[in-house]
């Protein structure tokens, strides 16, 4: 019953594209926050950027990955007979004397996948590149939306299969670390400031890889009784503070990984001498 009080009737408002059609409020303005929201995803791009420029050119310059007893986290482990580290890690032959192109090429492939599919980087990517949406209250310009159900983003679905690949990949840097308390003639004792680089740099890669969700899922996914469970949900419990901290530390071992290439780089082309603590 009309009470008289009613607002004036309107006609239907629609946009054309994106969630903003339909039955969206009928709002002219495409958002209404005031703050500078875009930095988040501007400082996002940027970094991304950044690191994707500087490993691209890493993994193939072929050149500088190697100054005894370090190796490059990206060049390792190097599969090719024409490898610079024969003696420094777990290097097989796999890939013989016929891969003519950077050995980074081979291993790349696995942590990136790891990355890529991770749900933190999905949404910085999916907000920073692809503004979908490029932050909280202000609508994505796509006009429509279907989701993970379509290539290429239903490939992320394979982000657990990469997660079993990067706990590999994680225990040979881990021996890498190991072996860089060798001096260049590879005997025990040595460490340096490269050591001390490469220390930061696994723990910091443990913690964002047992950090993932797929890894909290596979610990503590399916149990329908915690009680039955102890070990188990005690280790589901410290993956579930890690996963806490998981954009920081997906941040931070990034960092690192190009940080630890980066030093490898520096002493390998002679740019200055390792420094030694004993």
């Amino acid at each position: 019953m009309a009470t008289g009080t009613e607002p004036p009737a309107t006609e239907p408002h629609h946009r054309s594209g994106g969630v903003r059609a339909g039955t969206r409020a009928a709002i002219e303005a495409p958002h209404l926050r005031t703050d500078r929201w875009w930095l988040a995803p501007a400082g996002t791009v940027a970094g991304l950027l950044a690191f994707i420029v500087y490993s691209t050119w890493r993994a193939f310059a072929d050149a500088d990955y190697y100054a005894a007893p370090y190796v490059s986290p990206f060049y390792s482990p190097c599969l090719a007979e024409r490898c610079e580290p024969m003696r420094a890690g777990p290097n097989w032959e796999i890939f013989g004397s016929w891969w003519g192109i950077s050995p980074a090429i081979i291993i790349l492939i696995f942590p990136l996948g790891f990355r890529l599919t991770c749900y933190y980087y999905r949404k910085a990517y999916y907000r920073g590149f692809w503004a979908s949406p490029p932050a909280c209250a202000v609508a994505e310009p796509h006009k429509k939306y279907t989701g993970e159900t379509r290539f290429p983003l239903v490939l992320q679905n394979i982000h657990r299969y990469f997660f079993y690949a990067a706990i590999v990949v994680a225990g040979i840097l881990t021996y890498d670390t190991v072996l860089a308390f060798r001096d260049e003639n590879y005997e025990w004792g040595h460490m340096g400031l490269g050591t001390l680089v490469f220390l930061v740099n696994i723990v910091l890669i443990w913690a964002y890889t047992i950090s993932c969700h797929s890894c909290r899922h596979i610990v503590g996914g399916k149990l329908k009784h915690f009680s039955r469970h102890p070990v188990r949900y005690r280790m589901w419990q410290w993956a579930g503070r890690l996963n806490a901290r998981h954009m920081q530390l997906a941040w931070a071992s990034l960092v690192s990984v190009a940080l630890a290439d980066f030093y490898v780089y520096l002493v390998a082309s002679g740019a200055f001498d390792d420094p030694r603590f004993f």
